[in-house]
């Protein structure tokens, strides 16, 4: 399965397409998206999201609606 880089646009809207929200794991400097029903998991908002993301290196990689977080 090939996966595509995708901007933060692109992302929202999957994410909104599958109920999923931008997500920090507690505790860490960790991102991923969630559905917001996991304890380990902070919902944020998209600014804080994309943030981490660019001072991470990360970048998010889409392929037929499903996304994947990794370095660029």
């Amino acid at each position: 399965m090939a996966m595509t880089m995708i901007n933060i646009g692109k992302a929202k809207d999957v994410a909104a397409q599958k109920n999923l929200k931008p997500g920090r794991v507690v505790g860490t400097s960790g991102v991923q998206f969630t559905k917001g029903n996991n304890k380990r998991l902070e919902v944020i908002s998209w600014g804080d999201f994309e943030g981490a993301l660019g001072s991470r290196g990360l970048a998010i990689y889409e392929s037929k609606g499903w996304m994947k977080i990794m370095k660029k």
